[in-house]
C-alpha cells in the first residue's frame, strides 16, 4: 500500500469479491481506497468494517475522508462525538490533526490552534507522530503570521527550518531518531499544515 496503493486496492477488491462479508477485508478496502483518494468508498467501507467487527479503529481516517469529500462540518462532528473521548492517545492526537485542518478548511486558524493546544502530548511515544502535531502547530501559526512562535514550536519539537524553502527537517541525532524520520500514511499527510493527508484530504 505504501509504494503501489493503486495494486493494493485491486488485491483488496479482489478480496472482497471472496469474503466481502469478513471484517477485515472490509477494513483492507476501506484503507487502500482511502490511500488512493477514493474517499466516499473509504468512507462506507471503513464503517461496514466497523459494524462487521464492533472496533471503532479508524476515526481519524473517517474524519479526513469527510475533508476530502468537501464536509469539515462532519469531520468536526466525528471529533466531537462522545465516542471519540474514549479513544486510546494516540488514535485522540490523529484525530485532532484532522479536526484542526478542518478548523482551517473553515477559515478558522484560531479554533485550529486550540485543537491541537488541547492535546495533552505528553503519553504519546511515537516521535514521528510527535513531530507533525508540532508541525501542524507551527503551520497553523504560520497561518496566523506568528512566524516567530512557529520557529519556536519547532524548535522545541528538535525540528528546524532548513534552507529559503523552508523544508521542516528533524534534528537526527541518533540511529533511531533517522529510522523514524520515514514517512507516513497518511496518507495523507501530504500537503495541508496538519500534516494529516490529505491525505490527506487530509
Amino acid at each position: 500500500m505504501d509504494d503501489q496503493p493503486e495494486r493494493a486496492y485491486e488485491h483488496a477488491q479482489a478480496a472482497c469479491r471472496r469474503a466481502g462479508r469478513v471484517d477485515i477485508v472490509r477494513e483492507a478496502v476501506g484503507l487502500t481506497a482511502y490511500a488512493t483518494g477514493r474517499f466516499a468508498e473509504a468512507l462506507r467501507e471503513l464503517r461496514t468494517a466497523r459494524r462487521l467487527s464492533g472496533h471503532d479503529a479508524h476515526r481519524a481516517i473517517e474524519a479526513d475522508c469527510e475533508r476530502g469529500l468537501g464536509r469539515p462540518e462532519r469531520a468536526l462532528a466525528l471529533f466531537a462525538a462522545p465516542e471519540s473521548a474514549t479513544l486510546v492517545v494516540e488514535e485522540r492526537v490523529e484525530l485532532a490533526l484532522v479536526a484542526s485542518g478542518a478548523r482551517l478548511d473553515l477559515g478558522e486558524p484560531d479554533a485550529a490552534l486550540a485543537v491541537l493546544e488541547e492535546q495533552d502530548v505528553s503519553g504519546l511515544s511515537d516521535p514521528d507522530l510527535l513531530a507533525r502535531v508540532a508541525e501542524a502547530k507551527a503551520g497553523v501559526l504560520d497561518v496566523l503570521d506568528r512566524h516567530e512562535d512557529s520557529l519556536l514550536v519547532l524548535a522545541a519539537a528538535g525540528l528546524s527550518v532548513d534552507g529559503d524553502d523552508a523544508v521542516v527537517v528533524l534534528d537526527l541525532e541518533d540511529e533511531d531518531d533517522l529510522e523514524d524520520d520515514g514517512g507516513e500514511d497518511a496518507v495523507a499527510d501530504q500537503v495541508d499544515p496538519t500534516g494529516v493527508t490529505k491525505d490527506e484530504s487530509r
